[in-house]
């Protein structure tokens, strides 16, 4: 026992003796000297989206003072404990502009040093204003590094979109005129290179109409249990909107009736799509259709659709989802029943109800 005390105790007394010294050290050395001639041999990598972290090694590289993307001349804060006179560490910054362009390294005394760099910053997208377009529709698209975008297009055609304007945040589109593209992603490059959206745009003149600026134009009208009508004053896409009035202590249905011809199942039908602005506080609308497994407005919960109050929500429902055509071949109604609601009638508004094939 003895033995192993003294072997703890010659342990102890090496590590507290080696931490002295290498305390010593670091209290003697000084950093790097800024140098007249400073050197880079290499940056790793040598191209990096913001947030990477970057090592740039080569000679004469102490008392950096600054590091700044060429581009928009946006810098990049640093840490000066990661800087000797062969190396530095830091990270691309979030805001650096996207694109081959040179890191221009200063230090204390003045001199640079230019390593060429290339940012990965593809476009993001974060929102739109609209899913639909007509014919010379402008879109507006916020997300970032929106500044460099040199294209914009159709997924698989050949539509060139239109640049209204554009900063590194927000993005006017124009849609052409005439197009016949049905709907589909689109393809954005900037600098970097090009992206795909997550989100479709559809063409309201090549979509099956049930309401647009008014009813579909084959037979389409009104079906409401309650105050319905057709607002000019209110809507998303084009001029008007369907304005369905659900009255206080109520259950009810509101919506469209199209009794003859009807509209008969497709295989290209895949997608229900509309726009609903809320009431005065949130609510939950269902959809409801006669050839739904509970018919029209008869208490079906099966679809629940949260409407956030006083604000446009999109919705795209699949068709198998929807249930369109479960108990026959063709649809004579469409629309969205309410419990409720309690406190006050409340109005929601309809817009673009149409259906899609992607």
């Amino acid at each position: 026992m003895k033995n192993i005390y003294k072997l703890w105790m010659v342990l102890f007394a090496f590590i507290a003796a080696a931490s002295v010294i290498t305390s010593c050290t670091k209290e003697n050395a000084k950093p790097a000297a800024a140098s007249s001639s400073p050197k880079a041999d290499k940056i790793q990598p040598d191209s990096a989206k913001g947030g990477d972290i970057l090592t740039l090694t080569g000679s004469g590289l102490g008392e950096i003072q600054s590091v700044v993307f060429e581009k928009g001349n946006v810098p990049a804060p640093f840490n000066t404990v990661f800087n000797t006179g062969n190396a530095l560490i830091f990270r691309v910054p979030d805001t650096a502009n996207g694109g081959k362009q040179n890191i221009i390294i200063t230090n204390k005394i003045g001199k640079q040093v230019l390593v060429s760099f290339n940012v990965i910053a593809l476009p993001v997208i974060s929102t739109v204003s609209n899913y639909n377009f007509t014919g010379n529709t402008e879109i507006t698209i916020t997300g970032n590094n929106l500044a460099d975008v040199t294209l914009v297009k159709f997924k698989g055609f050949n539509d060139i979109i239109d640049i209204v304007s554009q900063t590194k945040k927000e993005m006017v589109i124009k849609m052409p005129a005439n197009s016949t593209v049905p709907g589909a992603p689109l393809e954005i490059t900037n600098a970097t290179g090009p992206v795909t959206t997550t989100q479709v745009f559809e063409n309201i003149d090549m979509a099956y109409k049930i309401f647009t600026d008014g009813y579909g134009a084959d037979g389409w009208a009104n079906n409401s249990w309650g105050p319905a009508t057709i607002s000019t004053t209110v809507s998303k896409s084009g001029t008007a909107s369907f304005a369905a009035t659900y009255g206080k202590g109520n259950w009810s249905a509101d919506g469209f009736s199209n009794w003859w011809p009807g509209l008969a199942s497709k295989p290209e039908y895949q997608y229900l799509t509309f726009w609903v602005k809320g009431a005065s506080q949130d609510y939950t609308l269902y959809l409801t259709a006669d050839k739904r497994p509970k018919g029209y407005g008869n208490n079906d919960e099966t679809t629940p659709l949260t409407i956030p109050a006083n604000v446009w929500t999109y919705f795209k429902i699949p068709v198998s989802t929807a249930a369109l055509w479960s108990t026959g071949n063709t649809l004579n109604t469409l629309g969205f029943w309410i419990k409720g609601p309690n406190d006050r009638d409340e109005t929601f508004y309809f817009d673009d109800v149409i259906i899609v094939n992607q």
